[in-house]
């Protein structure tokens, strides 16, 4: 199975964790970074690492099939696509609040690292681990369209609920940290807005001038690794500049780990069940259940670095991010299908026409 994956992704943690040691790396030999990115700084954002940001958002936004945003029909399909919006953004949101606070109570940034990733969405990498699993994709598709929107207009309303409303609500010590709702808007306006307006200029462009299979299986290959150079630059700059802290407090990395391995498990195993005892059948119940799961880490970082600045306790809990949730989505990956041959033994394996999982380079 994971022969399907492109040797980028297929080695996606072990790339993540050289990115990592190089970055610390680089903090002990350049010890004055920190000062030369703060000379190219706007607001909280070094310019270099916006950069970075945005190189991780773009290709992944060209991916998203906004064309077939109309094509649910019947029934069963408004309930599955209701159901699922439900548990991505009501129940996900409210399980990672729950984990950061029962895991990380005493660490108010790493507890707000980790809610900002329960926040976001996935709006591509899902794609992957759907085709792998026999998913339905065409299906998996739409629910990326529906979150990439959903989180524009929700993010920030979610971020000021889960971050200050709900904690005063429940009269729990936020240790006077507070954040106001302009300040995540305005960064997942800049982090989401200006690559999901590039990402879709650019998909109606290759539509319509070159059609779907030039578009899908030359072009988005071509700028798909991009994402992946964003990030693992993002990763080195930011544990260059945090060596300091991690290396201080090496147990801090596994803190940040826990509560998001049980999110990512308990979110799989509740789209899964909801999708056998809906009757969805296979290829719908692991599409369900990878599309809950799994969450846009580019995101969760950009707005951890850009709100909170990149030396923050909330930037490296947004990059410990995919660090766990890869490796956990790809063991579910065969777990999904273990499944499907004790559950569904005559069923069909999942159908769709996306391109070759090979052709995604990553993008949650």
């Amino acid at each position: 199975m994971l022969q399907r994956l492109s040797t980028l992704d297929r080695f996606l943690p072990l790339w993540i964790a050289l990115a990592m040691a190089g970055g610390l790396a680089l903090g002990s030999l350049l010890p004055g970074l920190n000062d030369v990115l703060d000379t190219l700084k706007v607001g909280t954002v070094s310019l270099p690492i916006a950069v970075g940001l945005l190189l991780m958002m773009y290709p992944v936004l060209t991916k998203v099939r906004y064309e077939d945003l109309g094509t649910m029909r019947g029934e069963r399909d408004r309930r599955m696509f209701g159901v699922a919006l439900f548990l991505s953004w009501v129940v996900g949101p409210a399980l990672m609040f729950a984990l950061a606070w029962l895991f990380l109570a005493d660490e108010p940034a790493f507890r707000t690292g980790v809610i900002v990733v329960g926040l976001a969405r996935c709006i591509a990498m899902v794609l992957v681990w759907n085709d792998l699993a026999g998913g339905d994709n065409d299906r998996a598709a739409i629910l990326v369209v529906f979150n990439a929107l959903f989180q524009v207009v929700a993010y920030a309303l979610l971020g000021w609920f889960y971050l200050n409303a709900l904690p005063d609500l429940l009269g729990l010590d936020n240790q006077g940290f507070q954040i106001g709702v302009w300040e995540v808007a305005r960064t997942v306006l800049i982090f989401l807005g200006i690559p999901l307006s590039a990402g879709y200029l650019t998909r109606r462009w290759g539509l319509r001038t070159h059609g779907r299979e030039w578009f899908e299986s030359r072009f988005i290959p071509r700028i798909a690794p991009l994402t992946l150079y964003g990030l693992l630059f993002t990763i080195v700059v930011l544990f260059a500049i945090q060596g300091d802290a991690i290396t201080a407090d090496p147990l801090t990395v596994a803190r940040i780990a826990l509560p998001l391995l049980v999110y990512f498990v308990v979110m799989w195993v509740l789209g899964f069940g909801v999708g056998r005892a809906m009757r969805l059948g296979y290829p719908k119940t692991a599409t369900m259940a990878f599309t809950v799961a799994s969450n846009d880490f580019e995101l969760a970082i950009a707005v951890a670095v850009g709100v909170w600045g990149a030396t923050s306790g909330q930037a490296l809990a947004g990059v410990v991010g995919p660090l766990i949730e890869v490796p956990v989505l790809v063991t579910l990956v065969y777990v999904a299908l273990w499944l499907q041959r004790r559950w569904w033994p005559t069923g069909t394996a999942g159908h769709g026409s996306l391109p070759d999982a090979s052709t995604a380079h990553l993008a949650p």
